[in-house]
């Protein structure tokens, strides 16, 4: 058994800055647990064609490791991996990190106020456990009838099969979230024909990604302080959307819907393929995908839009609802990740034997600033309920949660304390007061189902408001919020 005082999981974001922030704290009694053999989470795992991020680079990055050399407004897959590597390797991250180690599960003791963690590896013992799992990690693949009986390579974006040859191939692509939208582009120039099976359009805007060169380029690479000056800018930028969305500029948005539609419909040649493509939903209910290239796919002689529904996979191919088969060589899944679900992977169990993932099954995901949980002593989650965005990086919500437990720890030093959970009350009120919100949102309100929502269909992933909101609901711990246990 490994005894530590904090164990994080997790290295993409969320575990890599909470690693630099205890080491900033002189907390230097913990360990790093990774499944892989590398640092980057969703970055180092997702390696399909054309994958990229759709935020601005220089906001999608720490604050304080930023970045004045980004190639692109808004960077590729590999170039964000090699960043999140070269700073592991400058912060000396790769020491404490204790490779192809997954978490299987973690109980909390009563009695020693500690956590017990077993893995696929060693066994821990931990005071504190810090998760950073995030939620883009459990591929979620559709269960269609008969798809163990096709014959070809079938596989989901997120575990993309770069040993399987699509040229030449007829593939079917099932799903078009936002993965899905980067990679068609990428492989329709190879296949011969591909079948794209849409359940429900996306909302798709221009993306603009450019080259950083020129006087946009110097001004950030040359000029003191116009890396910080060019983030500052894209924050704020990024940051207006949400009135959007919440604020008392909900009809700004039919306009943009308006000109996404017009786009479309200038951009297809075929006027029902066009109308296929334009949801019928308010912008923003789902999550708004980005992209340049992926409309005008739709104009090729080897592309075919189906939105009747998949009636069942064969061997050779796919049986679409309304009776029409289509032979297929590959499929595809683009169908995006259990998010609202992800928790029924993780196997903890905290005071009375409480199961957390029964606990929110049964009750509803709800937290505490979506970090802490009552009856789950000293177990901190990043990126937890209700802290994802729409509009702007997630990187910023995760420097605030590991700064706030930072915070918590300091806080129970003082107080001498050696577990701390919140109150049921105080975790209660704060869900109220965000429900309330999510409910005036475009998320509740704009007309469609997403995985935003759980199975009781209320948002529990997206954080309801501006983030310099949430920047001041952590800037602080509010000590009567939480219940303090010291050892007896």
């Amino acid at each position: 058994m490994i005894t530590t005082d904090t164990l994080v999981i997790g290295t993409g974001f969320s575990g890599m800055g909470m690693a630099m922030k205890l080491r900033e704290a002189g907390r230097n009694d913990f360990v790093v647990i990774e499944k892989a053999d590398d640092v980057g989470g969703t970055w180092r795992d997702n390696t399909y064609p054309g994958a990229e991020c759709d935020i601005q680079s220089h906001m999608y990055s720490f604050s304080y490791e930023l970045n004045k050399d980004w190639s692109r407004e808004y960077s590729g897959q590999q170039e964000i991996w090699e960043y999140m590597r070269s700073v592991a390797r400058k912060h000396d991250l790769y020491d404490v990190i204790h490779f192809g180690t997954e978490a299987t599960g973690a109980v909390w003791d009563e009695d020693r106020l500690r956590w017990t963690v077993s893995t696929s590896k060693e066994t821990y013992d931990a005071r504190v456990v810090v998760s950073g799992i995030g939620g883009l990690h459990i591929p979620n693949i559709p269960d269609l009838p008969g798809a163990e009986s096709f014959s070809g390579p079938r596989f989901h974006s997120a575990q993309w099969q770069h040993d399987v040859d699509l040229t030449g191939k007829k593939v079917a692509v099932v799903g078009t979230g936002a993965s899905a939208i980067q990679f068609i582009p990428q492989i329709v120039g190879d296949v011969a024909q591909l079948d794209v099976y849409q359940r429900t359009a996306p909302w798709v805007v221009p993306k603009h990604n450019h080259d950083i060169e020129g006087r946009k380029g110097a001004f950030i690479k040359r000029l003191p302080g116009g890396t910080r000056a060019y983030r500052n800018a894209m924050y704020w930028l990024n940051e207006a959307q949400q009135l959007a969305f919440t604020g008392p500029l909900q009809n700004v948005s039919k306009v943009m819907e308006n000109k996404v539609s017009d786009y479309i419909r200038r951009t297809v040649k075929d006027p029902e393929v066009a109308e296929k493509l334009i949801p019928d939903y308010r912008l923003g209910c789902k999550r708004i995908l980005k992209t340049d290239n992926y409309v005008p796919v739709y104009n090729r002689d080897n592309v075919e839009l189906v939105t009747d529904g998949i009636e069942e996979i064969t061997a050779d191919g796919i049986r679409a609802k309304d009776g029409t088969f289509r032979e297929a060589d590959v499929i595809i899944y683009g169908t995006g990740f259990h998010v609202t679900d992800a928790f029924e992977w993780v196997h903890v169990t905290g005071k009375g034997g409480r199961d957390l993932s029964k606990t929110f099954k049964e009750k509803g995901i709800e937290t505490y600033l979506g970090i802490s949980v009552t009856d789950f002593p000293n177990f901190f989650f990043l990126l937890g309920p209700n802290t994802a965005l729409g509009h702007n990086s997630v990187v910023f919500m995760i420097e605030q949660q590991t700064k706030w437990i930072i915070a918590m720890l300091d806080e129970m030093d003082e107080r001498g304390a050696q577990a701390v959970e919140p109150t049921s009350q105080a975790q209660r009120e704060f869900n109220d007061a965000l429900q309330e919100k999510v409910s005036k949102g475009v998320w509740s309100q704009g007309g469609c189902t997403s995985w935003y929502l759980d199975s009781q269909g209320k948002n529990r992933t997206i954080w309801p408001g501006f983030t310099f909101r949430y920047w001041w609901a952590t800037r602080k711990v509010e000590a009567q919020d939480f219940a303090w246990e010291k050892a007896a």
